[in-house]
């Protein structure tokens, strides 16, 4: 961003906080009390080890002009592991300097934690400057944490030249390694991470792996259903190095899908649950929702409202949805006359809303949404193989092989059809430009225009907005089902798609891996990259495409270029 402080180079990156290909060591300025984090992902299965206090890490979130989340997790005793209950309460002691060595202090305090929540803590630090670089810790029984990295966003009405983010979702640690995570971490141009759901998996061990591999067994060794479990379940992913990295190097926005909860969640139940022998659906959803505001650096409070909207100056706003809590329970069928019912739901009433309002801002250019689901419409193409066909079938939940023109998930916004036509409608009819929704959870990469009608885009290309989808860090995906080797069978399915969905510009079905997306008053630029093996924790990560959005067009075009 155009008015960051004190650009931290990746030499400095590298002498501050040591991280070196897979290896990961970051110290505090004062290394006699630093608590050390080192890692080498074949011997200790990608676990963060050597720290005894500060075991999971630090993360900064939810950047604002004059504040940033912090968040940590201590460990005052051996025995007080994540989930157990037990420890005593403790002061821990933050501090906020504007250099990575902490010359300059600017910001510093004390906060109270305990058993009650699980030993997290939280600290929403304010007072600060619009636009600059900060450097944080945390001290506890004299041993220091990790070094973060966060920086606050410009201030309201602030000339921004570019912005820059990551954009991930659908990270599976029983299918894989973060090795996404590890190269965003060594990037120098990131203003922040954003990760539209599926942060973690609810599944035990043995379901839900790569291919025929469990790559990383899941702990608990069972489904989530009690408070403790779904707290040591993120205590096991913010032990890996390679998330802990990326914590540590930029300020993340995010939002859940369902995997934080359960599989294909709705505000009354979900698919993966079952009512009586699970226990209540809406005590289980308490119990995830406590947790994940313990554990991840956002500023929300169980019972409270996940969506939000920060800005960027004048370039850019950043509205996170939250596409669970509030939506109708979905229909299993095409044919089901509920799908066409107009009171039917995905956002709630004050989220629709909420995002309306957003979509109004004349105050910026570009409005982002964070989408967890995917909002363009999508039909299965004419037939393909059988196996392709009941593949794709049981991803997407359906009970009986669909027919071709039938939607592909009724999970997306292809079943909720009414509340979709209320965003594309308010869209056309406010002639509002620069709308890009940034989607998760299909597990494969798409750039897609939106239609404003898709019964005549063919004939008159009409958009409202562009989509740009990030494949899975880890997730199956097409090939993965199938068992076919990479690039193979899906490029046939990838072909039908593109012609049955004209407005889908962009479709990769079987990579994993990661986006970058950068703005400027010009355009928009997302590009992709993928791994070149997600079982492998030295996994290289290869520039696979680039899609561009010019500003004021709703068009997605092909880029000459990566992204420097």
């Amino acid at each position: 961003m155009a008015t960051r402080m004190h650009k931290l180079t990746r030499r400095q990156v590298l002498q501050m906080s040591a991280v070196a290909g897979v290896g990961l060591m970051v110290a505090t300025a004062d290394p006699a009390t630093a608590d050390p984090v080192s890692v080498d992902p074949v011997s200790t299965g990608g676990v963060a080890t050597g720290g005894s206090v500060f075991v999971h890490g630090v993360a900064s979130g939810d950047p604002l002009p004059d504040a940033i989340l912090l968040w940590t997790r201590v460990t005052p005793r051996p025995e007080d592991v994540p989930g157990s209950g037990t420890g005593p309460d403790v002061s821990v002691r933050w501090e906020v300097a504007t250099d990575p060595r902490f010359e300059e202090i600017v910001r510093s305090g004390t906060v109270r934690t305990g058993p009650g929540r699980d030993h997290t803590v939280k600290v929403d630090v304010t007072g600060l400057e619009p636009g600059t670089d900060y450097w944080y810790r945390f001290r506890y029984g004299g041993v220091g944490s990790p070094v973060g990295r966060s920086h606050t966003a410009p201030a309201p009405g602030a000339a921004v030249d570019k912005l820059t983010m990551a954009v991930v979702s659908c990270a599976n640690l029983q299918a894989g390694w973060f090795a996404a995570y590890r190269h965003l971490a060594a990037r120098e141009d990131l203003d922040l991470v954003v990760h539209l759901g599926d942060y973690f998996y609810e599944y035990g061990p043995g379901t839900y792996q790569a291919r025929d591999v469990v790559v990383r067994p899941h702990d608990p060794p069972h489904e989530l259903f009690t408070l403790s479990d779904y707290r040591r379940r993120h205590a096991q992913y913010k032990s890996d190095a390679d998330l802990q990295a990326l914590h540590a190097a930029a300020p993340w926005v995010v939002t859940w899908d369902d995997h934080e909860t359960a599989n294909d969640a709705w505000s009354g139940g979900a698919q993966g649950h079952t009512a009586g022998v699970e226990g209540e659906w809406q005590s289980r959803r308490a119990i995830a929702q406590q947790a994940y505001a313990e554990w991840m650096p956002v500023r929300y409070t169980p019972g409270g409202r996940l969506y939000r909207r920060l800005t960027f100056g004048r370039l850019a706003s950043l509205s996170m949805l939250d596409l669970r809590s509030y939506r109708d329970e979905q229909v299993l069928t095409p044919d089901d006359p509920a799908l066409d019912d107009s009171d039917r739901t995905m956002t709630g009433a004050r989220q629709m809303d909420f995002l309306l309002d957003s979509l109004d801002d004349g105050e910026v250019q570009w409005k982002l949404v964070g989408n967890p689901v995917m909002m363009s419409p999508l039909k299965y193409p004419p037939l393909l193989d059988a196996e392709v066909i009941d593949h794709m079938a049981k991803m997407v939940g359906f009970p009986v092989p669909p027919v071709e023109g039938q939607p592909y998930s009724l999970d997306q916004w292809d079943g909720y059809p009414a509340d979709r036509a209320r965003i594309v409608d308010h869209l056309r009819e406010e002639q509002i430009r620069d709308v890009v929704f940034l989607t998760g959870d299909i597990h494969s990469g798409w750039a897609n225009e939106i239609p404003a009608d898709p019964a005549t885009y063919r004939s008159t290309r009409e958009t409202v907005a562009v989509e740009l989808v990030c494949a899975s860090v880890t997730s199956d995906n097409l090939d993965d089902g199938l068992r076919t080797a990479p690039r193979t069978s899906s490029l046939v399915v990838e072909r039908t798609v593109r012609a049955t969905n004209p407005h889908v510009k962009y479709v990769d079905l079987d990579s994993h891996g990661y986006s970058v997306l950068q703005l400027t008053e010009d355009g928009a630029q997302m590009d992709w990259f993928v791994l070149t093996d997600r079982t492998d924790p030295h996994s290289a990560a290869i520039w696979s495409t680039s899609r561009r959005v010019p500003a004021g067009s709703s068009r997605v075009q092909s880029a000459e270029r990566r992204l420097p």
